[in-house]
């Protein structure tokens, strides 16, 4: 008769883990990927890319090289950038030469600090050309539309909000210049009701 085991080592798949594995993309799909989904599980099996978002605007090309070659020899940077200006904008993509180094990256960079933000990677099927610009109406990321909180990092308030604080702050001029400019004869009549003397002394 075998004797007893407390554990049973068959339990020990890939699903029957303690910790997630840090190298596994996240469900995130680019909407404007042209492929089926098996395509690009594919491509990502085999993907040399990342994407990297949550960046500071003020994030340099340079800076990133230093943090991202501790994974590997990085083969080029695509820097993202606003649509309009052509600014960052808070992301970029990330080649290497080999896989297994874009998997290393998941494990080790994802989640660090850089310009006091958490770097957030993701393995991407690949860089085509255009894809560096940002999608929001204003030119830069969708994210920064909305966003309603004020972010020094990524330009101040979101597209929207900073709209709104510029709505506002115009408006408050033209009220106090309505209010600065008193009609004739109306600043004898309220310096009178002050107390005040309503005539040349």
């Amino acid at each position: 008769m075998a004797p007893a085991t407390l554990f049973d080592d068959s339990l020990l798949t890939d699903t029957f883990t303690i910790v997630p594995r840090l190298d596994r993309p996240s469900t995130y799909k680019d909407h404007q990927y042209q492929g089926s989904t098996e395509q690009w599980s594919t491509d990502l099996a085999r993907t040399t890319t990342l994407y990297v978002g949550n960046l500071s605007f003020y994030t340099t090309e340079e800076q990133l090289y230093e943090i991202f070659s501790k994974a590997g020899e990085i083969k080029r940077i695509i820097m993202g950038l606003s649509r309009t200006d052509k600014t960052p904008c808070g992301f970029c993509f990330v080649e290497y030469y080999t896989h297994e180094n874009a998997l290393e990256c998941m494990k080790y960079v994802n989640g660090t600090k850089l310009d006091d933000r958490i770097v957030r990677t993701d393995l991407d099927p690949g860089f085509k050309e255009g894809r560096q610009f940002g999608r929001g109406r204003s030119g830069g990321q969708v994210r920064d539309e909305y966003r309603q909180e004020y972010d020094e990092g990524r330009g101040g308030w979101g597209h929207m909000r900073a709209k709104q604080e510029e709505d506002r702050r115009i408006q408050q001029e033209e009220n106090y210049e309505a209010i600065a400019s008193v009609p004739a004869g109306a600043e004898l009549e309220i310096n009178g009701r002050l107390g005040g003397q309503s005539g040349d002394m």
